[in-house]
C-alpha cells in the first residue's frame, strides 16, 4: 500500500521504517524545511527502548544521549536543598537501557535509519483530504495533488490531519494550565557537567542542563491559563520574562541572554483525548492521537511504540486497515490513557500552585535522594505494561 505519513518527528519516521520493512511504500511530508533542531531533552526508556533495539538504533541513542549523574534542587540563592543520582536507580531497574537525549537528536537518528530510501517532502503539508472509501485524495499546500491508500497523521499536538478529518483541536485538547519553554545558549556559565540543576518556586520551575560543545539547555515550566501565541517568538519570550523574572537564582542572567536562544520553543502542556484514533482510511499516531503532555516524560518513547504497533497491526491484518486500526487502538488505548491521567498529577512537581504545595514537593524530592525510596517511587513507571508483537522476519515480509 501507498501510505502518506504527515510529520517527520518521532512517530512519523518510526512508522515509515516499519511500513517499509513490511513491504509498504511510505511517503513522509514535513511542514518544516528540514528536520527540526534543538528543543528539549527527553528521558528515554521502557518499551520505546525495545522498539529502538528492534530497529538497531539503540547504540546510536546511547552514543548521542546524556547520562545525568545528579539532579539537584537549589534555593533562589543557589544553595543546594537536595539531590539524587538517577543512574543508581534507573540503570539498575532498566539494565542500562536508559538515556536522556535531545528530542531532535532522537528524531534524526530514527530518520537516518531509513537510509534515504523513503520519499520525504519537506516544506509542505496537507491542505485537503478526501477519503472516497478506496483511496485518499490528498491536496498539498504547495498545490501538489496525489492519491494514497492510507494517510497517517503523525503531526503532533497541533495536527493538521486531525483538524481536517475530526474537527478543530478545541474539541480534543485539554490544557493542563502550564506553559513550557525550552532553548539553548552557547558558552553559558556556571556550567555543571552531567548534572541537572533545578530551582522551583510557587507557580514555576527553571532547569539547566549542560550539553556538548559548550551548549546549555534551559527548560522553564510555569502556570499560565492564557493562550500561547504560536510562531511569534517575540511574544513568547515576552510571556516568559513576565512569568519568571522574579524567580531569583540565575534566572535574571538567563533572561538577559534570551535574544541569543537557539532555537526557542514554547507551547502549552496539553493533552489530546480522542474518541477514536481513526476514521475511514485515515489514522492518527503519537501526539496527534493521544498526546500525554510534556509533563508525562515519555511522549517520544510512546510515539515510537504506537508507530510500531500500528505497523505490525497492518502487517498482521494483511493490509486490512479497518482490522489494523481497531487492533492498534485496542492494544494501546488503556495504557495511553493511564499515562495521561498520571501526567495531570505531575503538574505540582513542575509548577506548584501554593507555598504548601512547594514545601511538599521539596520534601518528596528530598526523600528521593534515598535509593530505596527512589526505587519504590519510580520502579513501576519504568516498566510499561505493554507486550509488543514480535518484529517480522525477513522471510515473513
Amino acid at each position: 500500500m501507498k501510505v502518506l505519513i504527515v510529520g517527520a518527528g518521532i512517530a512519523g519516521p518510526t512508522l515509515a521504517y516499519w511500513l517499509k520493512k513490511t513491504g509498504h511504500v511510505p511517503t513522509l511530508v514535513e511542514q518544516a524545511p528540514e528536520l527540526r533542531r534543538g528543543g528539549y531533552v527527553v528521558d528515554f526508556w521502557g518499551t520505546g527502548f525495545d522498539v529502538a533495539e528492534h530497529m538497531g538504533i539503540s547504540p546510536w541513542l546511547l552514543g548521542q544521549g546524556y547520562r545525568v549523574k545528579e539532579a539537584r534542587e537549589v534555593t533562589r540563592n543557589g544553595r543546594r536543598i537536595s539531590r539524587l543520582n538517577p543512574l543508581k536507580v534507573i540503570d539498575g531497574a532498566t539494565a542500562g537501557r536508559y538515556v536522556s537525549i535531545a528530542r531532535s537528536d532522537l528524531s534524526r537518528i530514527i530518520y537516518d535509519s531509513l537510509g534515504g530510501d523513503v520519499e520525504t517532502i519537506f516544506a509542505d503539508t496537507v491542505d485537503s483530504l478526501d477519503d472516497d472509501g478506496e483511496q485518499v485524495h490528498v491536496g498539498f499546500r504547495s498545490g501538489l495533488v496525489r492519491d494514497f491508500d492510507l494517510v497517517i497523521g503523525a503531526d503532533g499536538l497541533h495536527s493538521r490531519v486531525r483538524e481536517l478529518i475530526f474537527g478543530p483541536s478545541s474539541q480534543f485538547e485539554r490544557s493542563l494550565g502550564i506553559t513550557v519553554a525550552a532553548f539553548q545558549l552557547d558558552g553559558y556559565r556556571p556550567r555543571d557537567e552531567d548534572m541537572a540543576i533545578m530551582h522551583t518556586t510557587v507557580g514555576a520551575q527553571a532547569l539547566r542542563l549542560s550539553l556538548r560543545d559548550d551548549a546549555t539547555m534551559f527548560c522553564f515550566t510555569f502556570r499560565n491559563e492564557g493562550p500561547v501565541v504560536l510562531h511569534d517568538i517575540t511574544a513568547q519570550q515576552d510571556l516568559l520574562r513576565a512569568a519568571v523574572r522574579d524567580m531569583g537564582w540565575e534566572v535574571p542572567a538567563i533572561l538577559e541572554r534570551l535574544p541569543e536562544a537557539r532555537p526557542f520553543y514554547m507551547d502549552q502542556a496539553s493533552q489530546i483525548l480522542m474518541p477514536s484514533w481513526s476514521r475511514g482510511r485515515v489514522a492518527l499516531v503519537g501526539d496527534a492521537a493521544a498526546c500525554p503532555s510534556l509533563l508525562a516524560g515519555q511522549g517520544s518513547a510512546l510515539a515510537m511504540v504506537e508507530a510500531y504497533v500500528l505497523a505490525m497491526a497492518l502487517h498482521a491484518s494483511g493490509g486490512d486497515h479497518r482490522v489494523a486500526f481497531d487492533q492498534y487502538e485496542h492494544s494501546l488505548s488503556t495504557i495511553v490513557r493511564a499515562k495521561q491521567d498520571a501526567a495531570i498529577g505531575l503538574g505540582s512537581a513542575f509548577a506548584p500552585r501554593t507555598r504548601v504545595g512547594l514545601l511538599f514537593r521539596d520534601a518528596v524530592f528530598g526523600l528521593m535522594g534515598i535509593p530505596l525510596v527512589t526505587r519504590l517511587a519510580v520502579g513501576q513507571s519504568l516498566r510499561d505494561p505493554i507486550e509488543l508483537p514480535a518484529p517480522p522476519t525477513e522471510a515473513a515480509v
